[in-house]
């Protein structure tokens, strides 16, 4: 059967060095750190001190009270970045066919911030079971699209994918593949995050993921650097609108780009370590170039998942050297998580907002902190290590590897008609 086309025509996002898209987007550019002291909780006594966390965002300047104190953070955000990205598409929700319309969303945990409020506030009390009728409402991670299909009214496909920090790669997908196969017209999509909780940085910090440079957190992420040490944890979402081509074209839709790839696999390695070799990650992008009908030489950029993990970069290098082989000199590398941290389920949303970015400006954002290239890594690859660079980007893939094995690769090109 012949697939429908389908492109992005509206971006929202909420970051740890911005709000909105745009100012997420000059930070990118200015190359500034999210990192900072973590202020959700007392760290004191944890290894890791310090997140990415969300400045200045205070979601009653969204949402009504009584409607936000019924959700957990992560569905929060999620509401919050579709807002700015349904208002960017244009999209008419007076006259949009609603049953039309679906919402796929990731996210690693979902409501983990109520989860462990609750554990405290339950042992503080004396174990005295007193809970709130919306607990389960805000733990489930199935509510972050539940949410937004009530807000909106969208009665199309609406579920969450949970696969670690591949779970916004694996929505994107499955949203691409329903519209192809016209389940739907309009696909809201992307990953959310709360997870800078105590059960989280612990449990990070007891599989010495995290990094522990607590007295310089601003140089802490340092994908591919000889000093990294783990990843930074970090917070936030990111929303695209997915459409199908001839629906965006009968509505005069901006449209940022098309979607015409994606590539799913398994490590079937280690529950956490990657395989060394990227055999896994080697097959997801190969996939995605299949996807799409196009060969290595004609990528530009390729935004790696480099979360500054010893085992994980040095690993996804390998397998793009595979994949692409002497081409790697003739594009652009670099880690989005430099400057944001690594927003688990939320990162390839966000990352994915960062290409787009790239593809409309002609400017890749730079990897900051990168100051040492492993010996390991060809030193002839360009990261954008000093700043950001000029480039004209066609097509580009976003990586995203997770927990368990899962590996996920996007592949956007610039739409011709």
């Amino acid at each position: 059967m012949d697939l429908k086309r389908v492109v992005v025509t509206g971006l929202g996002a909420l970051t740890p060095i911005g709000l909105t898209v745009e100012t997420y987007w000059d930070a990118l550019l200015k190359g500034v750190s999210g990192a900072g002291p973590i202020t959700r909780f007392d760290a004191e006594n944890f290894r890791t001190q310090f997140a990415c966390e969300l400045k200045d965002f205070d979601v009653l300047n969204y949402l009504p009270r009584k409607e936000a104190q019924r959700m957990d953070p992560c569905a929060q955000y999620a509401i919050v970045a579709t807002l700015e990205a349904l208002q960017d598409s244009g999209l008419d929700l007076e006259t949009v066919d609603k049953d039309r319309v679906g919402v796929i969303m990731g996210t690693g945990v979902g409501g983990f911030t109520s989860m462990m409020e609750t554990a405290n506030v339950f042992v503080e009390n004396g174990r005295i079971p007193r809970f709130s009728p919306y607990l389960l409402l805000k733990v489930l991670a199935d509510m972050v699209t539940g949410y937004i299909s009530l807000r909106f009214g969208f009665r199309g496909p609406n579920y969450v994918t949970t696969s670690a920090c591949a779970s916004a790669g694996n929505a994107i997908g499955d949203a691409l593949h329903m519209l192809q196969l016209g389940k739907a017209d309009v696909i809201i999509t992307g990953g959310s995050e709360a997870a800078v909780v105590e059960g989280a940085v612990g449990g990070f910090n007891s599989m010495r993921a995290l990094s522990t440079r607590n007295d310089d957190p601003l140089h802490a992420s340092r994908p591919f650097d000889t000093g990294r040490d783990g990843f930074v944890i970090g917070e936030g979402a990111g929303v695209l609108v997915l459409e199908t081509l001839d629906h965006a074209l009968a509505r005069n839709a901006h449209i940022y780009c098309e979607l015409c790839g994606v590539g799913m696999s398994a490590d079937a390695y280690n529950a956490t370590a990657p395989d060394p070799h990227g055999s896994g990650a080697v097959m997801s992008m190969r996939l995605a170039l299949q996807d799409a009908q196009m060969s290595p030489d004609e990528i530009d950029y390729v935004n790696m998942h480099g979360t500054s993990t010893p085992l994980g970069d040095l690993a996804e290098c390998f397998a793009v050297r595979e994949v692409f082989g002497e081409h790697v000199t003739r594009m652009v590398l670099n880690s989005t998580k430099s400057m944001i941290g690594h927003l688990m389920g939320a990162g390839p949303a966000v990352e994915s907002i960062a290409i787009l970015m790239s593809m409309r400006d002609g400017m890749v954002h730079p990897t900051i902190n990168l100051e040492n290239l492993d010996p390991q890594i060809p030193q002839d690859w360009n990261f954008a290590a000093h700043g950001p660079v000029r480039c004209e980007v066609n097509a580009a893939i976003s990586n995203s590897f997770g927990f368990g094995g899962h590996n996920v690769t996007l592949l956007y090109k610039k739409f011709h008609q």
